[in-house]
């Protein structure tokens, strides 16, 4: 959310409906040999000390005014709650991705930590209501905007925080590796990974009945803005109807006025209308950034389904299991055979609002389909993973959450739950406890 300008650049020529679709096409999938991944890391950020109180404004912006210097690889951003994002450049292999995204945040810790300040890996801020840190015309047109479908707008902007992986569209041809392949793949296994790295049971300090309560924000925000096409044995087609059919969030200005905020206006719409201004290529572009599905075309496919991860390497497990189960040929024809039985339950409807999705953040991998499926994947990530050139660290990381997690059928949100909810004797509910790392002092 925090990668686009909040003014439109130099003046630009108009596109018409036909141009528009054209270059949603032409951009979406560029494909090619999988050769390149990336991590887009979301943290909230908590007192080092006294987690549950509020960090004020200007904590905050004290914090990141003294992270702006420190020289990273990684893009650092702010999102509109003051989460803290951090995106890798483009790598080669998964042990060069871990390695700067992982050198990067033992920087921004350390300056964090001189202020009491820590990063957190959940998925859904567990006590505080969702409160904006960020003001700048953007996220002002897209509060107003998503404040017509209720509160859950608000939690996704200002609350909540994921593991997203970006892993390459893949080749032209048919195969494992094909872009359709993969594509559909996504669909199907991003329930898998919703339901195995579910981490957010938790809002306003109560159990809210949904292992990932950050999945179900973007299920209630609604599936023009939330959701994916309907699958398609040509995905550009699919993507590019659905990009010019969702609404648009807004019509931003240069002169100093307040974006409007259009109720309805598909960019079709406003592309053969003209009104209220002639949209431009810019705009279309811009457009596509203010749609949030959970696989997301921009060249290479943009997992954004999985909460963010307990610990400060918990990251590095959603990682290396999607690299593993997308870019090598065996295990990602493994994957694809596991999670093929799952169709029947998304009833030919879009991700994520269908049955399958909602029962994997509902349920994590109480659902035992779900953990099926993902005990045959994870089998098949540990045994691709030192193909992929993985160290025994990453893979040892990846067995250890094997056996905590997926062959107990339980996800982190577990871990929550059961520190949230009453003791066997009767007593009051305990306190959740945040997922430790190294900055909680002990």
């Amino acid at each position: 959310m925090s990668d686009t300008k909040d003014a439109p650049g130099a003046p630009e020529a108009v596109v018409t409906e036909a141009d528009a679709e054209a270059l949603v096409r032409g951009i979406c999938f560029k494909t090619g040999p999988p050769r390149r991944l990336g991590v887009e890391v979301e943290w909230l950020v908590h007192e080092l000390r006294e987690p549950r109180l509020p960090v004020t404004a200007e904590r905050l912006e004290a914090a990141y005014a003294a992270l702006r210097p420190v020289p990273l690889r990684s893009a650092l951003t702010v999102e509109p709650g003051g989460q803290l994002e951090l995106s890798s450049p483009p790598a080669a292999t998964l042990m060069e991705c871990v390695a700067t995204v992982s050198a990067d945040l033992d920087a921004v810790r350390a300056v964090l930590r001189r202020d009491g300040l820590c990063l957190v890996g959940l998925g859904h801020a567990p006590w505080h209501t969702p409160r904006r840190f960020l003001r700048a015309p953007r996220y002002d047109a897209m509060e107003a905007c998503l404040d017509r479908t209720g509160p859950a707008g608000r939690s996704m902007m200002c609350a909540s925080a994921s593991v997203q992986v970006c892993v390459d569209a893949g080749h032209e041809e048919p195969g494992p590796l094909g872009h359709v392949r993969r594509w559909w793949l996504a669909h199907l296994l991003g329930a898998v990974l919703v339901a195995v790295f579910a981490n957010s049971p938790l809002a306003g300090d109560r159990p809210t009945g949904w292992r990932s309560t950050r999945q179900l924000r973007w299920e209630q925000i609604g599936p023009d803005r939330a959701g994916g096409p309907p699958q398609d044995a040509d995905p550009r087609g699919a993507w590019a109807r659905h990009v010019l059919d969702a609404p648009v969030m807004c019509v931003r200005q240069d002169d100093g006025r307040a974006w409007e905020v259009p109720d309805g206006l598909t960019f079709r719409a406003w592309a053969r209308s003209g009104v209220p201004r002639a949209p431009t290529r810019d705009d279309l572009a811009y457009h596509a950034t203010t749609l949030f599905p959970p696989v997301r075309p921009r060249g290479h496919l943009e997992l954004r389904m999985m909460d963010a991860q307990p610990g400060d390497d918990g990251w590095i497990v959603p990682l290396a299991v999607t690299a593993a189960l997308f870019d090598d040929p065996e295990a990602s024809e493994t994957a694809y055979r596991a999670v093929k039985p799952l169709a029947e339950r998304a009833l030919g409807l879009p991700a994520p609002h269908n049955a399958l999705w909602r029962d994997a953040a509902r349920a994590g991998l109480a659902d035992a389909e779900l953990r099926e499926a993902a005990t045959v994947c994870f089998a098949a990530a540990l045994e691709a993973l030192p193909r992929l050139g993985a160290t025994a660290e990453v893979v040892d990381a990846v067995d250890a959450f094997r056996e905590r997690y997926v062959a107990r059928g339980r996800c982190p949100a577990d871990d929550l739950l059961d520190a949230a909810l009453p003791t066997p004797s009767g007593g009051p509910p305990r306190r959740a406890p945040l997922p430790h790392g190294k900055d909680f002092p002990s």
